[in-house]
């Protein structure tokens, strides 16, 4: 198979999660650039369904659907009317996410709790939904997005402990998944973005520029194309033979 075959998405179906804006919207572009047709969905349905109508002029078909990824009802729903839709899911990507800055000894349990349930759970149960149709086709890509706050510790003026906690936790669930799935055809991956400005984190990045950019080796934050590249890569067959891998895109901030 020649390298443009390899990367070619075309016809395939790719769920994603918090994909009208943001890094999950940067993604869904890629994908569809690659001929995949796309299913997106987030707590704010007309969100997703401004970002369908525009992600439909690349020549791909869209469905946009409201979801909070902590309902487990919600999540098998938005996986039965892909099923409806389009017949198959090929690509998972896990990327709808949320963050609570306080100090630990005063963060309080219900704000531990969403952040925990949004961005480890919510993983859970897509994950498990889309497995149960991957399982019977012989093959899938699930790509759950960690980073880099889930791989280290942060000095004590960055307040988000369960921010970082529930991103480790989606590094190991990503590493064990990879290994009870691969049985399946199934190559569970993840991408542990840096700092790229979003809606979540465009106030921390403001009051931190220059010390931010000072540990970016690159010397510069992630841009509107950084994370397209790795999504490909990772829903693509050019990844058949990598699983349990966490592909950090950081501009070198970790090295």
């Amino acid at each position: 198979m020649k390298a443009k075959q390899l990367f070619d998405l075309s016809g395939r179906v790719a769920i994603i999660t918090g994909g009208s804006i943001g890094l999950g919207r940067q993604m869904a572009e890629g994908l569809a650039e690659m001929g995949a047709n796309l299913v997106l969905c987030a707590r704010k349905k007309e969100r997703c369904e401004q970002a369908a109508e525009e992600l439909k002029q690349v020549g791909v078909k869209t469905l946009a659907l409201g979801c909070d990824v902590k309902n487990p009802e919600q999540v098998r729903d938005v996986v039965q009317q892909t099923i409806s839709q389009f017949g198959r899911i090929d690509i998972l990507i896990n990327n709808a996410g949320t963050s609570w800055g306080a100090p630990v000894d005063e963060m309080r349990l219900e704000h531990w709790n969403k952040v925990i349930e949004t961005n480890l759970t919510g993983t859970f149960l897509f994950s498990q939904a889309a497995g149960k149709f991957m399982m019977p086709q012989r093959r899938g890509k699930i790509i759950n997005i960690a980073s880099v706050a889930g791989m280290r510790g942060a000095p004590p003026e960055f307040q988000a402990i369960g921010y970082h906690a529930s991103k480790g936790g989606v590094i190991a669930f990503t590493k064990d998944l990879a290994c009870k799935w691969g049985v399946h055809n199934i190559q569970v991956n993840a991408i542990a973005p840096g700092w790229f400005p979003t809606h979540m984190s465009e106030v921390v990045i403001k009051r931190n520029r220059e010390a931010f950019l000072k540990k970016i080796p690159l010397a510069r934050f992630g841009g509107d194309h950084d994370l397209k590249g790795a999504a490909v890569f990772l829903a693509s067959d050019a990844s058949d033979f990598v699983t349990g891998h966490v592909l950090v895109v950081d501009g070198g901030q970790t090295a």
